[in-house]
């Protein structure tokens, strides 16, 4: 008896369509038109200061006291110090 001889390429599974999309993925990946309108017109910068690791502490403290975060109490700061038209 002869062995059968095997095939120089080798037999590859059918792959079969691309699932569809998963909804709930493109759910999560969609934007509310407003809210991409919003982000579109909204430009903010980023600003880096070194201050000390206690002067650190106590604005975290404060602004977690008065119930907001740090970055919005010192931009409301930053505006009153610095308000448009004021020179």
């Amino acid at each position: 008896m002869t062995a059968p001889t095997p095939s120089k390429t080798p037999r590859r599974a059918p792959i079969g369509r691309r699932p569809a999309a998963d909804p709930a993925m493109a759910w999560v990946h969609s934007e509310d038109g407003a809210v991409a309108q919003a982000k579109a017109t909204v430009f903010t910068a980023r600003l880096t200061i070194d201050v000390t690791p206690a002067l650190r502490g106590r604005i975290k403290v404060i602004a977690f006291q008065r119930g907001i975060t740090a970055a919005d109490m010192l931009r409301e700061l930053l505006e009153r110090e610095f308000a448009e038209g004021k020179t």
